[in-house]
């Protein structure tokens, strides 16, 4: 993922969890944004601990280090911890809905978010936190839905879908997406929350439907799974706020457009595909 930047960063490493490392790298550096997580809400239905682990003690020990040399903090978070809404409506998540996690992982991210929150209130931590919702791209881990289904497709398996599929997602594109961080970054205001969203919303059915028309494959290519507990409905964000505060806009949010793009990058990958057959979203 790296390839052709060399000499534009230094690679170190380690767990988040680690104190000692933690604190000696902040110690260095004029701001952290923190990406790092446990995301897949599949593997925290299975092992929460990891979530647990990663996603809270690692973002405290990110901002104790934070507070102790004064350094600037972003926190990226997810809409996840909003929970759901009903289909068929036009409600959105906006910085002001109440937090209503579903599962082991929202609920880590959301307790993250509390504890930026907090840090910033009782101890000075120069914070801003983005709520995102669901990303697409090159170079996301095999076991995310979009890259999976692309996977086992080129491989001639049929991809899983829980329940009906009519689990609806709002998608943006990574690129976007790090344009939003990049923005409530520098021109963000301290303590502030912001909502990053391209108002993409597309049920699962017709994500997989959108990447087997692409890929030559019939329409019922595809097999129906149990749906998996606690299943979020739709996910669907308005960041409007976002887009008026900050000057920033999502410029690559023709979905279908880019998706062409995505499976392209990754059906030229070389994945082991006996390890990603799981369902998905």
């Amino acid at each position: 993922n790296l390839e052709g930047l060399e000499g534009q960063y230094e690679f170190v490493h380690g767990d988040i969890r680690d104190a000692a490392l933690v604190d000696s790298l902040v110690a260095r550096v004029d701001a952290v944004i923190h990406f790092a997580a446990e995301s897949h809400n599949d593997n925290s239905l299975h092992s929460p601990r990891p979530f647990i682990e990663t996603n809270i003690m690692g973002t405290f020990e990110l901002i104790q280090a934070c507070v102790k040399h004064d350094v600037r903090f972003h926190h990226v978070s997810t809409d996840e911890v909003f929970g759901d809404l009903p289909l068929g409506t036009p409600e959105k998540f906006t910085r002001d809905t109440p937090y209503n996690p579903s599962s082991p992982y929202s609920s880590s991210k959301a307790s993250s978010d509390h504890l930026v929150r907090a840090w910033a209130r009782s101890f000075g931590l120069k914070a801003t936190i983005s709520n995102c919702s669901n990303n697409y791209g090159p170079y996301q881990h095999e076991e995310k839905f979009i890259p999976r289904t692309i996977l086992l497709i080129a491989a001639g398996i049929k991809p899983k879908i829980y329940g009906n599929g009519e689990n609806v997602r709002d998608w943006i594109h990574v690129d976007d997406h790090n344009d939003g961080v990049w923005a409530v970054l520098d021109r963000g205001e301290i303590g502030e929350t912001y909502l990053l969203g391209a108002d993409n919303q597309r049920s699962n059915l017709q994500v997989v439907a959108g990447i087997l028309e692409a890929m030559g494959k019939p329409a019922d290519f595809i097999e129906f799974v149990l749906d998996r507990p606690g299943h979020d409905l739709r996910y669907a964000i308005d960041a409007s706020a976002t887009i008026q505060e900050l000057g920033w806009a999502p410029k690559l949010n023709a979905f279908e457009e880019k998706l062409g793009d995505v499976i392209d990058f990754y059906v030229a990958q070389k994945v082991d595909v006996s390890k990603i057959s799981g369902a998905g979203l």
